[in-house]
């Protein structure tokens, strides 16, 4: 691997490869298939899991209360059902972090993922000389 990589620096210092610039080559994209931008995609797909587990999260802390409400005294119920509302309420101030901590994370980034905008991919200027 050594000698290669020493063949092509020598190869490089004496004129003999040129450099190939890869920013030239356009390739067009193929006509019968759809394109849309990714950040939609991710945008949707995080706005879902978000709901989905805030709903869930909630579900999870009514169904808590009814045990709660049904466990007639019994200390083992009330047990499992209070472990139950901590559990659902911890989910809830999860799921709220990570919407805050995405709504910080595009404010630094300069992404916007949960607005449905999608993500803007950079691009690299050519030299116009």
């Amino acid at each position: 691997m050594k000698k290669l990589l020493l063949g092509l620096e020598t190869l490089t210092l004496l004129g003999l490869a040129t450099p190939v610039y890869a920013e030239t080559l356009t390739i067009p994209p193929p006509a019968n298939v759809p394109t849309f931008p990714i950040g939609n995609v991710i945008s949707a797909v995080v706005g879902v899991l978000l709901l989905v587990s805030a709903i869930l999260a909630f579900l999870y802390l009514i169904i808590g209360g009814i045990r709660w409400i049904t466990s007639g005294g019994d200390k083992a119920g009330m047990e499992a059902a209070r472990n139950q509302i901590t559990a659902a309420i911890v989910g809830l101030i999860i799921v709220a972090a990570a919407w805050a901590i995405m709504l910080l994370i595009g404010q630094f980034v300069g992404v916007d993922i949960l607005s449905g905008s999608g993500v803007k991919i950079p691009t690299i200027k050519t030299p116009s000389g």
